[in-house]
């Protein structure tokens, strides 16, 4: 009797341990299949690399590129990755998506800063420069000597609000002391076809 109570222990322990076997087995299994740890890729180095072999070089790898923001940096080629996330030597899953930030293919407008009868010739130039933009010889009229009567861009009167691509040329017009001289109504009038009339 005893020798048979042993052999049903044994044989109830040896049930329970491959039990317990084949559902640790099987959770182990699910995890792998659910985490797909075996499929882990390290991602590429890909900055400077155009929109489309930055997406095939990443195809390759099994990864998928697309493009999530974009700024401008004038020293880097047109359309060329600039930055992406996750970065280059991070481990990812197969399949993952590299959110690309890429080199603008155009060049970013900015408001001119409004320096137009309202400033000196040398505050309006380090507003200018500050801004981000380049200064052509200044256009001289008869007016207040060093004072800005107004801002051109391809010899176009530019007023409060107009942008112009980053680091394009503008004209200061400068009065050059020989006499005053209204240059917005002038200019205005003249664009308008209208006959400007100095007063009397």
């Amino acid at each position: 009797m005893k020798k048979k109570t042993t052999f049903i222990f044994l044989g109830n322990l040896v049930a329970m341990c491959l039990v317990a076997f084949l559902l640790i087995a099987g959770v182990m299994f699910w995890l792998d299949t659910y985490t797909r740890q075996g499929e882990v890729v390290v991602v590429p180095e890909i900055k400077g690399f155009s929109i489309a072999d930055a997406k095939k070089y990443l195809s390759l790898k099994n990864l998928q590129g697309t493009i999530s923001d974009s700024n401008y940096v004038k020293e880097k080629p047109v359309g060329s990755v600039l930055e992406y996330t996750p970065s280059a030597g991070k481990k990812v899953k197969k399949g993952r998506v590299i959110y690309l930030i890429i080199n603008r293919t155009s060049v970013p407008e900015y408001p001119v800063p409004d320096v137009t009868d309202n400033t000196s010739v040398r505050q309006a130039e380090a507003r200018i420069l500050a801004a981000g933009f380049r200064l052509a010889a200044h256009e001289m009229i008869n007016g207040e000597k060093d004072w800005v009567y107004g801002i051109k861009y391809k010899k176009k009167r530019l007023t409060v609000g107009d942008k112009v691509p980053m680091e394009d040329t503008l004209t200061l017009v400068v009065g050059n002391g020989a006499g005053r001289k209204n240059f917005s109504t002038e200019e205005t009038d003249r664009e308008e076809g209208y006959e400007y009339i100095p007063d009397e």
